[in-house]
């Protein structure tokens, strides 16, 4: 029981787990560790590797001469040489100029052609024939203008005659129309059937307009 517990105690109590805040912390700290070591290389580098030689100073000595040493005598001054005048440049020699050229003798002019001969003149050609005009074409004759026949059943002065003639034939299934014409004796309503091509046809109308017990009278128009 004591060695358990001995052993126990010597163990040191382990230690909570590190916080987000502290995680942060020490990767903040390493992170301005590491740019202290570049920067650090970056600069001691160059200064470790510099292999061009440091220039040495020169001591040049100063003298400052006493009150009493008399100043340097100024030098004489030294003559100048003569510059010597340049020699006068020859004038160049005129070039001879060139003899004339002889002018060329002069050509005599070729003689004009011979002028063309005249044409011999052609004979007037004859006059063609003037064709006879042709004869104008006789106008057609107007076609006769189309035949209208009608058959006419009645002048009526009242309407409502009028009206009931014209019922009853086309009851019949006769065609029929009104015609009003201002006569002597008034206005009258004349009805009629058609109109035909033709006379032959208007009479067979006339017969069916008879037979129903009316009057009917052919009339070309």
């Amino acid at each position: 029981m004591s060695s358990s517990r001995s052993g126990s105690q010597g163990n040191p109590p382990s230690s909570p787990p590190p916080t987000i805040e502290a995680v942060r912390r020490r990767a903040r700290h390493r992170l301005i560790g590491a740019s202290v070591l570049v920067a650090a290389g970056v600069i001691g580098f160059p200064l470790l590797f510099d292999t061009q030689p440091r220039p040495i100073a020169v001591d040049i000595p100063i003298e400052i001469p006493g009150r009493d040493t008399p100043p340097p005598a100024a030098p004489a001054p030294v003559a100048a040489a003569p510059v010597p005048a340049p020699a006068p440049t020859p004038a160049p020699a005129p070039s001879p100029s060139p003899a004339p050229a002889p002018a060329p003798a002069p050509v005599a002019p070729p003689p004009p052609p011979p002028p063309p001969p005249a044409p011999a003149p052609r004979p007037a050609p004859a006059p063609a024939p003037t064709p006879a005009p042709a004869p104008a074409p006789k106008p057609a004759a107007a076609p006769a203008a189309a035949e209208r026949v009608v058959v006419q059943v009645g002048a009526f002065a009242d309407e409502a005659r009028a009206r009931e003639a014209r019922q009853k034939l086309e009851r019949a299934g006769l065609k029929t129309y009104t015609h009003v014409a201002e006569t002597a004796e008034g206005r009258r309503i004349r009805v009629r059937v058609g109109p035909f091509d033709n006379r032959a046809e208007a009479e067979k109308a006339a017969a069916r307009v008879k037979a129903l017990g009316l009057s009917a009278a052919v009339l070309t128009l």
